[in-house]
């Protein structure tokens, strides 16, 4: 998922296990996006912000109650004349607030502060308050694994739980996308199953051979699909020859589609306790990118997230 010239950041490449931590260099050469902080009101969300900030990665409009951001400001002597806040009166008020922003132009992203999930992307998908487009959301995390030789992207491990045919096609695209705004003209896409052949009695690889078959018609674009492929033969090279699978996707994928949330979820919890993965990730498919970070994300993941939403806005913007 190297930056390639078709990026506005860079044509250089991201050196071995630093690749967030390059994403997040390039973005800060772009210059800041305006980003709609929803309902900062706690340490991590109002500190996360604001770290951001201070790298040049957003230029943040703080909404929510404003007595309790300034409360949560001077718990952490954090100084906060150089930001604009909008009050509102709850939180709710504020994820409104925030797509309103988006609908009049005056914000490129949004990040999640101290709410929950659920209520801003139900402010997000609102049928005509919302910022929703004719495609699905979903979620994209961005991994760093040491014992792998580029970024990989793992979807959907967030948002939708048991996605059906369509809503997997949806995605699939959502995700091509994203590699694309990172420079990945043309991202390999292996879609995950327990087993590399179709079985009439998983419905797992009926989908994955229904995907490929829709990438064959166009219904699908930009990437290269393959699938269905277990977990070892999407990853390893030797794995799929030892098994005799001859796909442009194994060893090298860039976006691995899971069959669910639960399975999604699990790897990308795995590569983070057990292969000591660094990971960053967004909400993505409505007009604008959904910084996501967990209340237990690190500094590196939520600096990372807002550089992968740069990286977004200034594709979308033809490198502007």
């Amino acid at each position: 998922m190297s930056i390639t010239a078709d990026s506005p950041a860079s044509t250089e490449t991201p050196p071995m296990h630093d690749q967030l931590e390059f994403f997040i260099e390039q973005a800060c050469k772009s210059g800041p996006i305006r980003t709609a902080v929803v309902h900062p009101v706690d340490h991590n969300s109002l500190l996360g912000a604001i770290e951001a900030a201070e790298r040049g990665l957003i230029e943040p409009l703080l909404i929510g109650p404003e007595a309790k951001i300034r409360a949560a400001a001077e718990a952490d002597n954090i100084d906060l004349a150089p930001y604009h806040i909008i009050p509102t009166e709850h939180s709710h008020e504020a994820a409104e607030c925030a797509c309103s922003l988006v609908r009049q132009a005056k914000a490129d992203a949004l990040m999640k502060g101290s709410l929950g999930t659920s209520e801003l992307l139900s402010a997000v998908i609102h049928k005509t308050k919302g910022i929703r487009t004719e495609r699905r959301l979903s979620h994209v995390f961005v991994f760093d694994v040491p014992n792998y030789h580029k970024p990989l992207v793992i979807t959907d491990a967030a948002i939708n739980v048991s996605p059906d045919l369509s809503i997997k096609r949806d995605i699939v695209q959502n995700a091509i996308d994203f590699c694309q705004s990172l420079g990945n003209s043309q991202p390999k896409v292996a879609i995950l199953a327990a087993v590399e052949k179709v079985k009439p009695g998983m419905q797992s690889t009926i989908d994955a051979a229904a995907l490929c078959k829709m990438a064959d018609r166009g219904q699908i674009n930009g990437g290269i699909i393959d699938g269905p492929l277990a977990f070892d033969n999407a990853i390893s090279l030797q794995a799929a020859i030892d098994k005799h699978i001859k796909s442009p996707v194994s060893g090298d994928a860039d976006i691995l589609l899971a069959p669910d949330l639960e399975a999604a979820n699990m790897i990308a919890k795995q590569l983070i306790y057990l292969a000591d993965a660094k990971s960053a990730g967004l909400a993505v498919g409505a007009r604008v990118p959904i910084i996501l970070t967990s209340r237990a994300e690190g500094t590196l993941g939520r600096l990372a997230s807002c550089a992968l939403a740069s990286h977004m806005v200034h594709h979308a913007k033809g490198g502007k």
